[in-house]
């Protein structure tokens, strides 16, 4: 082999240098999804404590009202009725994104926003009223577990119209990219989940507070 053949072999192989790190941001695919699922166990075990914490002081009235004395149950079924409608609702803003149709899954997240807008608007209308009537969270143990329980919940159902208000922003610049789609994705599993939240307390604090001691 001639000298001009191995200078060119190895200026061909300067050229080309090995590369032990792969150049660019990485994202593991489905990585995003897993993250959120171990968040979303982390708010079980909040909303977990907050339910063992009003089981044990669910009956400590201090000589103050019950749940059958504040609880007015018509209004709270038209509460759960808002949260479990924007579910649906947002069950057909997935389909529409499945479909890639940007408006229909625009058009149904606002319809979902705007239902849990009607949530959070009843929940507060709840709370000030009981606190006019001297029922703050502050007058016995009972009152104190259930203003910390259904406050977080709408707390967490308030962050998550945040959230879609930003997604819909999103949507409106970028379309139906990849990236939005995985967020439409996470919020679907966000939302959904503060709805069986909802039915847990719907039950376990306001049926079961309106039965006799």
């Amino acid at each position: 082999m001639s000298d001009t053949t191995v200078t060119a072999n190895t200026n061909q192989g300067a050229a080309e240098p090995s590369r032990f790190l792969v150049p660019g941001e990485y994202h593991v695919p489905q990585g995003t999804l897993l993250g959120f699922w171990i968040y979303l166990m982390s708010d079980c075990l909040i909303f977990a404590s907050l339910f063992a914490t009003y089981g044990v002081l669910g009956r400590n009235y201090a000589g103050g009202p019950s749940g059958a004395d504040i609880f007015e149950l018509p209004l709270v079924a038209l509460n759960t009725t808002f949260l479990l409608i924007s579910s649906i609702t947002y069950g057909f803003a997935v389909l529409q994104m499945q479909q890639n149709k940007l408006r229909g899954t625009m058009l149904w997240l606002v319809i979902t926003g705007l239902f849990g807008a009607a949530f959070i608007g009843v929940e507060l209308y709840e709370f000030i009223g009981l606190i006019n009537e001297g029922a703050g969270p502050q007058r016995s143990g009972f009152l104190t577990a259930f203003f910390s329980l259904v406050g977080t919940h709408g707390l967490h159902v308030t962050f998550g119209l945040v959230w879609m208000v930003t997604l819909l922003l999103q949507l409106k610049k970028h379309g139906l990219i990849h990236e939005n789609k995985r967020r439409v994705f996470c919020l679907s599993m966000f939302w959904h989940f503060l709805d069986v939240v909802w039915i847990g307390v719907f039950t376990f604090v306001y049926l079961m507070g309106v039965l006799p001691a």
